[in-house]
């Protein structure tokens, strides 16, 4: 296993310190944006896939598309409580990678995959009740019927996804997530071909509309993970690290430990989830139309978190290797540089994005006044866009730190207490619709955003005052 060195904190004489200080930002700078750039092609990867079954069932109407988005939310809550557990291997392992301690990383993957089968058996029990959710939260029964469909070939594949997330956590946390961006981006064309048979059944097959898309998204998750397996055991090096040697041992400090970091972030994820679920469930209420309005616009959005989340995935692993490997300043300098860059980079997408408004809408449905409406949510997005960057890649910053508890009430505050209930006014009772909602989540996440910046910040600076008060 490569070793990785603390840096040198202070400056060789006749050296200048702020050469000193360049050279780390340079080097630090270097191997986020190496590390994230990974990253965040694989979340396009998947996001790509995505994209592709909305593009499809866009075809088959309205209302499709509004079934599919409401029927995302229920899927993504039940699995963002798996998520939780899989980012914590990413932190657990990354730290032991730091202090150059194999055995602790192993046995954190191997934790992980027990983890993710025994929390997907609970998770699939959901989707497979979708229909009665939607119903009980007063969405339209044909909608719900539809959305129903879709969860039934969802359903299924929660387990492989978590352990495909699992591995992909392990990796990420060595430096290495290249095989997973290979794996992804061969992943497209199966789900595109998958889909589109299913889908509209041809080759001879039956046409199963909506359950074809949730069923050809569960078999590419299946094989994915079979993928992933193969890389973990039969290719460099990860193959000589001997990783799913004794997988059937079972760690119970381990384990604990994984549960102790994952939790947490598990039902921060989990709040989110739900918010943002909660805020579909508002536009449901105002009409289909505003409902498929919403899904086009958070779709296309979702599409350029994958920048930001890359950037958090990437300052997580950076600050917990440093965590691991003691380097206090690098600690602050790894979260500082990646709120720098996921700044930078969803402000120039925005404009991007927001001039092109028109023409993006047009891709998944055309001219209509559901099209209409859907470019005017992209246009108030663009806020929500930059304050949700600044809040995923401190809340990334934070997690290399350990300290999930905390994010865990601001995340309450943020979305809950002010996000949502601004929502319901400015949407439901001002009259403001789509728009009002959209308003509402975007302050909330500023909030939030901000919450988490100054917690980095306090935390680190008392890091940085241990270490000057241990030197003295």
């Amino acid at each position: 296993m490569k070793r990785m060195k603390t840096r040198v904190t202070t400056a060789p004489q006749g050296r200048p310190f702020s050469l000193i200080a360049r050279h780390h930002f340079a080097a630090e700078l270097s191997e986020l944006v190496r590390l994230a750039t990974t990253m965040v092609f694989t979340q396009l990867g998947q996001i790509a896939m995505i994209v592709t079954d909305l593009a499809f069932i866009g075809r088959l109407g309205p209302e499709a598309v509004a079934a599919a988005g409401l029927a995302s939310r229920v899927y993504i809550v039940g699995f963002m409580l798996g998520m939780g557990l899989m980012t914590a291997i990413a932190l657990l392992a990354a730290e032991a990678f730091g202090a150059d301690n194999l055995a602790i990383a192993r046995t954190s993957l191997r934790m992980g995959l027990w983890a993710a089968l025994l929390v997907s058996v609970p998770i699939m029990m959901l989707p497979l009740r979708g229909e009665q959710i939607l119903l009980a939260l007063g969405q339209a029964p044909v909608v719900a019927q539809q959305a129903q469909e879709y969860l039934l070939g969802l359903g299924w594949g929660v387990g492989p996804a978590l352990c495909f997330v699992a591995i992909r956590s392990f990796m990420g946390a060595f430096n290495r997530p290249e095989p997973i961006l290979w794996i992804t981006l061969a992943a497209i064309p199966v789900n595109a071909f998958l889909g589109y048979v299913l889908i509209f059944g041809t080759l001879g097959l039956p046409r199963l509309e909506l359950l074809g898309a949730g069923v050809a998204t569960s078999l590419v998750n299946c094989a994915t993970l079979l993928a992933a397996l193969w890389f973990t055991t039969m290719c460099r090096p990860f193959r000589d690290y001997h990783l799913l040697s004794h997988l059937w041992r079972f760690n119970w400090p381990s384990m604990r430990q994984l549960f102790v970091t994952g939790v947490p972030i598990s039902i921060s994820i989990l709040l989110d989830s739900v918010a943002f679920s909660a805020a579909t469930i508002l536009m449901g209420m105002i009409g289909t139309s505003a409902l498929a309005a919403h899904h086009i616009a958070f779709q296309v959005y979702g599409t350029l978190m994958v920048i930001p989340i890359g950037v958090s995935m990437a300052a997580a692993v950076r600050v917990a290797q440093a965590v691991g490997r003691n380097d206090r300043s690098g600690t602050k300098r790894a979260g500082l540089i990646a709120m720098l860059v996921g700044i930078v980079a969803s402000i120039m997408l925005t404009v991007v994005v927001v001039k092109a408004r028109v023409e993006i809408t047009m891709l998944f449905l055309e001219k209509s006044t559901t099209g209409a409406e859907a470019a005017d949510l992209v246009s108030v997005g663009a806020s929500f866009f930059i304050s949700y960057a600044i809040y995923i890649i401190a809340l990334g910053s934070l997690r290399g730190l350990r300290d999930t508890q905390m994010p865990l009430l601001f995340v309450a505050i943020g979305y809950w207490i002010i996000g949502l209930s601004l929502s319901y006014v400015l949407g439901l009772r001002m009259g403001f619709g789509a728009v009002g909602i959209w308003i509402g989540m975007s302050l909330g996440t500023a909030v939030c955003a901000a919450l988490l910046v100054l917690r980095f910040h306090l935390l680190t600076r008392r890091l940085a005052d241990h270490s000057r008060c241990g030197s003295e």
